[in-house]
């Protein structure tokens, strides 16, 4: 299924999923589950009907019948079988007088007895919290024939949109239950995991295990015959929603939730220097952690944070979490994490772990991340890679990115990275490592992509620059092409407003008024398809600004330090440097072209700047004041 049908199937689901909650009168947090339990429930069905179709090519016959399927034929398969009671078809021609809501809480219950991984783990109590007619709403809403398709993950990314959108209106008792894909993805591609076992000690609902499973599948590999997934989770509902999301998206997981999960005190899975990848966004400064249950609980390659003597807890547990990370990885593997941005700089025991992190040579990447990433929390964070497999030419070396200004603005609150500011950020990665091949690989993306664009704009005037890309890779032309294109179609706006303004006076003059009509409809239906198209040649321009982002700083595919947003240090330069991890103190200050400059640009990238510095200093104070408080003193 083609990606922009799929975008647009997402919409379509989630605008008419959420007017039905809107007329239902239910809080997102009572929506929230049920829905997707829906989704599950109607991938499970499209699973069962096309390992069905498989088993029955080979089936026996008896009498000129093949043997109908059984639970057994299922298992041998690794996948569920569905009782006639628990399938997607049965529910929605169940008869109207039959209480929909019971029948979908039986389904999930034989479910559960069908998969004992899922045990306790499907919602249930549909007949209380939908009317009938809702439900069957729903129903009929995700009996859509795309989510059929098996082989392209469609359901998957349905699941996927709706827990994004959920997650906008709903944080669980720690914070936010769903990383930003955006910060999932990057931390996947610098990763980069292709096999072996992959943790993640504060899973949430499995955000990381899904991208990390795209990843490899993307690349001819299946997910669930390289990779094994180990997660905690202490909070239940999050818990809950990472199984149904790795049973979603058909990937096998050891997820263990409650007070054994909790990763300061319990290595449920053992798997201290057995990693192969470790990943995660744990909760940042949790504070008053026991000190003895975390130093009993081991994992603290470079000794315990700081702690108070007299309550005999841990202030702020960020290095506890860096440190578990390191230690979880074996003798290749690499980690990737988010960390609140104090992290790099915080002082007294935190300083002493991070000088022996650092001389171990297995920090790898540091990137600051830019304000709003997150739908509940302003401040900015930093990514932090670790890779016990470095190359020997650079176990001397850490490369810091300073990203907080290269970002989308989404509304006023929100920003991320798109798929291919992701691409760009990885592209320095790839250079920093010598993997000159993974830029070029990103240059031919962008070619591709534009190639395929100027086959739907066949009959406009950029076409055939975009078409030249591909050989020429100058994306200079690219934009300027695109921006005369622009340009070009207002001129045509302002041509039909003109020649329609005229026609209209002219038959008001005469009293003619069906013509003015008719040529004031005809007026607004060209200019909306105009104004449409713009919108939509501005999608492409943004794209190229991109290319030419990443191509106007290395060419193709000369490594070298920009200021402002990276350099390659070595660990005397950082030891110099008290053993900061804070990439704004390596990559220095972007130089300003001020002829080039746009005043309006400009004067956002200062306005957030400032917000940027106002929530570090923030950050700070919030530290210092944690730090005279476990000391007994007062800020």
């Amino acid at each position: 299924m083609a990606q922009n049908n799929i975008k647009s199937l997402e919409d379509d689901l989630w605008e008419s999923a959420d007017a039905l909650r809107e007329g239902s009168k239910l809080s997102s947090q009572e929506y929230c589950m049920p829905v997707l339990g829906l989704i599950y429930l109607r991938y499970a069905f499209t699973r069962f009907k096309y390992v069905e179709a498989e088993i029955l090519k080979d089936r026996p016959s008896r009498n000129g019948v093949k043997l109908p399927v059984e639970s057994s034929d299922f298992k041998s398969k690794s996948a569920i079988f569905l009782p006639e009671n628990a399938r997607y078809d049965y529910l929605l021609n169940l008869p109207k007088e039959k209480n929909l809501g019971e029948a979908v809480d039986k389904a999930m219950e034989a479910i559960e007895k069908e998969c004992s991984d899922l045990s306790g783990i499907l919602p249930k109590n549909y007949q209380t919290i939908f009317k009938n007619d809702l439900l069957k709403d729903l129903l009929r809403l995700f009996n859509n024939d795309a989510l059929n398709e098996i082989k392209d993950d469609v359901i998957g990314r349905i699941y996927e949109y709706f827990l994004n959108k959920f997650a906008k209106n709903i944080a669980s008792d720690d914070g936010v239950f769903f990383t930003p894909k955006s910060l999932v993805r990057m931390i996947v591609n610098i990763i980069q995991p292709t096999h072996g076992k992959i943790l993640d000690p504060a899973c949430g609902s499995g955000g990381m295990f899904v991208s990390s499973g795209d990843f490899v599948n993307a690349n001819g590999i299946n997910a669930s015959d390289k990779l094994t997934f180990f997660g905690q989770e202490k909070v239940e509902f999050n818990a809950k929603l990472c199984k149904m999301n790795m049973a979603v998206h058909g990937l096998n997981a050891k997820i263990i939730s409650g007070d054994e999960a909790n990763s300061f005190y319990n290595d449920y899975h053992k798997l201290e220097g057995k990693c192969d990848y470790v990943m995660a966004n744990p909760p940042f400064n949790v504070n008053k952690v026991k000190y003895e249950a975390a130093l009993n609980a081991g994992r603290l390659p470079f000794g315990l944070p700081g702690y108070n003597e007299k309550t005999k807890e841990i202030g702020n547990a960020n290095y506890l979490w860096i440190s578990y990370f390191y230690a979880y990885l074996n003798e290749t593997g690499r980690a990737g994490f988010v960390m609140a941005s104090s992290a790099t700089d915080s002082q007294h025991a935190d300083r002493d772990i991070r000088s022996k992190l650092v001389d171990t040579g297995d920090v790898d990447v540091i990137l600051s991340v830019g304000n709003n990433f997150f739908y509940t929390l302003s401040l900015p964070c930093t990514l932090w890679f670790f890779d016990k497999g470095k190359k020997d030419e650079l176990k001397d070396k850490v490369l810091f990115i300073d990203a907080r200004n290269y970002f989308t603005v989404i509304d006023r609150n929100l920003n991320e990275w798109t798929k291919w500011q992701i691409k760009n950020l990885s592209c320095i990665v790839h250079l920093y490592r010598g993997e000159t091949e993974k830029y070029k690989a990103v240059i031919n993306d962008y070619c591709k992509y534009f190639t395929e664009i100027s086959k739907i704009y066949i009959d406009r005037d950029m076409s055939s620059v975009l078409e030249i890309c591909k050989d020429e890779n100058d994306f200079t032309k690219v934009n300027d092409a695109i921006e005369k294109e622009i340009q070009n179609i207002k001129n045509e706006q302002k041509q039909h407003e003109e020649a329609f303004d005229k026609k209209i006076d002219e038959a008001l003059k005469t009293g003619d008024k069906k013509t003015a009509n008719i040529a004031k409809r005809e007026k607004k239906n060209i200019l909306q398809t105009l104004e449409g198209l713009i919108t939509d040649i501005n999608e492409i321009l943004i794209v190229a600004k991109d290319a030419l982002w990443l191509t106007e700083k290395f060419g193709s595919g000369e490594w070298k330090d920009i200021p402002g947003l990276c350099k390659i240090a070595t660990r005397k330069e950082i030891a110099e440097k008290n053993y900061s991890l804070t990439p704004g103190a390596y990559v220095g200050v972007a130089e300003v072209q001020e002829d080039d400059e746009n005043f309006e640009e400009r004067m956002k990238e200062i306005h957030a700047e400032l917000n940027r510095l106002q929530n570090e200093s923030n950050d700070l104070m919030a530290t210092i004041n944690a730090n005279l408080k476990d000391l007994g003193l007062e800020a």
